[in-house]
């Protein structure tokens, strides 16, 4: 596989990102069933329907939630909340309400963020039966004694777990894993930015020669890849590496969690590009707190699957708020962003050994052209050490993403590297 780190995908990135902006996600339902369809108009994803009730480890899946419209009016009758305008005013997962309240008993199902107190918070009751408003702090302020009609018209009944998946097989049946959550509503950053990601990247990469298979899943967080594992445990042993993708729209970053083992070769490939990648990035230890890779990195599971990100998850401000707009992602940081994780994809495929056929001390490389070919152009010196380093490497022990770091040059010019000996008849895949 080769890498061209020329086009520019993310104005339509961006494009995915806005259609798919004004859905309510949740974890089940309609709203993860019209966001794979639209995906599937990119690429052919298989869908899954799981029942609830479905066993899968030490859980269960829940019932599915819907929700048609919901609510608040103030005591003359104006709305003064409206679903409509914002699917974050509602708590996602919330039961079915229509009763007035007072102001007392209202506050206490009401959601705001005093720091920012313009902004809408995303809150979730997935698991806790029990409705509520996330709302402005400023409005909060304004809300005046007497008696409130609240509304939600929400469903919680059986119904299944959704969840899409592509598989794009490769020469050799080991696969690299893929996943991003859908389970987020109108959250452009985190975490539309992660499905219009993945689903260019799979675009990409079935046009291209691949030695590994890939399996893409778009799942719900947590539950979702808990279900797919529960599922899929024949098939756990395939995956010999992975990534799981979030938050890959906005400026900050990079950065890159490890897995549990720490020095897998996904590891490896992105600290490696992360190096190497002109900006401030930031490499995390794992911990068992996260995305969906501590469910990959369980015990029981234990593929490396490492988190790629900009800014870290929960740690920018508006992260979980209304503030995760379309205005915060670009098309410029989804364009960085792609190229990154594509590099990473380029190590896994072409890192590999090579045997030195002339091992008896250094070759005469400018009798077989191979200085010319390396051209005169400003980087010419990294390319002659390339050469020389791929050389005394080269003994069938040391990988080209070994050499690479030893030597503190890009991977892409090391392989390069290897690629003109090779043809030279200078090295050889071990």
């Amino acid at each position: 596989m080769s890498v061209d780190i020329g086009s520019n995908l993310g104005r339509d990135m961006y494009d995915l990102i806005v259609r798919l902006f004004p859905i309510c996600r949740s974890i089940t339902g309609n709203g993860v069933r019209e966001t794979l369809s639209i995906v599937n108009e990119f690429i052919p994803l298989e869908v899954h329907e799981v029942p609830t009730g479905t066993r899968v480890f030490d859980w269960e899946v829940p019932k599915e939630w819907n929700i048609r419209e919901a609510y608040i009016k103030d005591p003359k009758g104006r709305r003064i909340v409206d679903f409509d305008n914002n699917n974050l005013h509602v708590v996602n997962y919330s039961m079915p309400v229509h009763k007035k309240v007072d102001l007392r008993e209202l506050k206490t199902h009401l959601h705001t963020l005093p720091e920012h107190p313009d902004w809408i918070p995303y809150r979730t009751s997935y698991y806790n039966e029990t409705w509520g408003f996330c709302i402005p702090h400023t409005l909060l302020e304004q809300l005046e004694d007497g008696m409130y009609e609240v509304f939600i018209d929400a469903s919680l009944s059986k119904g299944s777990l959704t969840y899409g998946e592509y598989v794009l097989p490769g020469e050799s049946g080991e696969e690299v894993l893929l996943s991003t959550h859908v389970c987020h509503p109108s959250l452009a950053n985190d975490n539309l930015s992660g499905i219009a990601m993945l689903t260019f990247l799979a675009r990409r990469l079935a046009d291209l020669p691949r030695k590994y298979t890939y399996r893409f899943l778009f799942i719900p967080g947590t539950i979702g890849s808990i279900t797919w594992l529960a599922q899929n445990e024949a098939s756990i042993r395939h995956v010999k590496q992975g990534l799981v993708v979030a938050c890959v729209g906005d400026s900050g970053g990079p950065t890159y969690k490890y897995s549990r083992q720490g020095d897998a070769e996904v590891d490896l490939a992105a600290r490696h590009v992360l190096k190497h990648c002109g900006r401030r990035a930031s490499l995390l230890d794992f911990s068992p707190y996260g995305y969906d890779e501590r469910q990959y990195c369980s015990p029981g599971v234990n593929i490396p699957v490492g988190l790629f990100e900009r800014s870290k998850y929960a740690e920018f401000p508006e992260y979980h708020t209304s503030a995760d707009n379309l205005d915060f992602v670009t098309a410029e940081d989804l364009d960085e962003s792609f190229h990154m994780i594509l590099r990473i994809v380029n190590i896994l495929e072409n890192n590999r050994k090579y045997i030195n056929q002339s091992p008896m001390c250094e070759p005469q490389l400018g009798r077989r052209g191979l200085y010319d070919t390396i051209g005169g152009d400003k980087d010419r010196a990294r390319k002659q050490m390339a050469l020389l380093w791929v050389l005394n490497q080269s003994d069938g022990d040391h990988t080209l993403l070994d050499i690479a770091e030893r030597a503190g040059i890009d991977f892409d010019v090391v392989l390069n590297a290897a690629r003109l000996l090779e043809e030279a008849g200078l090295v050889k895949a071990a």
